[in-house]
């Protein structure tokens, strides 16, 4: 992708926060049913959206937290691959955060547990920060020009 001057293009935008929230969710939900899946017997979406499961006082609780943290792991490199640039990791960070609180309001109320906005605004930093380091490496990596065509122009140049 070319770096140049950037066009506003709000379609590409929406894509690219639809994409995101789509592949945020289905990690979590892989992690879910591995780590949640294995200790309740019917896993549902109390378990994404009810700020009452994000707890730290039974092992299932820190399952779900351990899922929300592995899962903003991976949205960083989700942000590597699908967004690109460093300068936009907080903005479509922040955007999946917002509208899965969001949807956690409609589904279970204004979540008033402390430890569902730690985990979350962890969540957060961590997918932000890790994924800006990522692009930033990205960004900053050598171009690679061949030996053959560095060879070859000099050879043109000379003759």
């Amino acid at each position: 992708m070319f770096y140049g001057t950037a066009v506003w293009d709000p379609w590409l935008i929406v894509a690219q926060i639809v994409c995101f929230q789509c592949l945020y969710y289905l990690t979590l939900g892989i992690f879910m049913t591995i780590l949640v899946g294995t200790r309740v017997s019917r896993i549902s979406l109390v378990y994404f959206f009810d700020y009452a499961t994000v707890t730290a006082s039974t092992v299932t609780g820190w399952c779900v937290i351990a899922s929300f943290i592995l899962s903003s792991l991976a949205g960083a490199g989700f942000l590597l691959y699908l967004i690109e640039r460093a300068k936009k990791c907080l903005d479509f960070s922040a955007t999946l955060y917002i509208v899965h609180l969001l949807i956690c309001i409609v589904y279970g109320g204004w979540p008033s547990s402390i430890t569902w906005w730690v985990v979350n605004v962890t969540g957060l930093a961590v997918m932000a920060l890790l994924g800006e380091y990522l692009c930033i490496r990205r960004e900053l990596r050598e171009i690679p020009i061949s030996k053959f065509r560095s060879s070859k122009l000099l050879f043109l140049h000379f003759e």
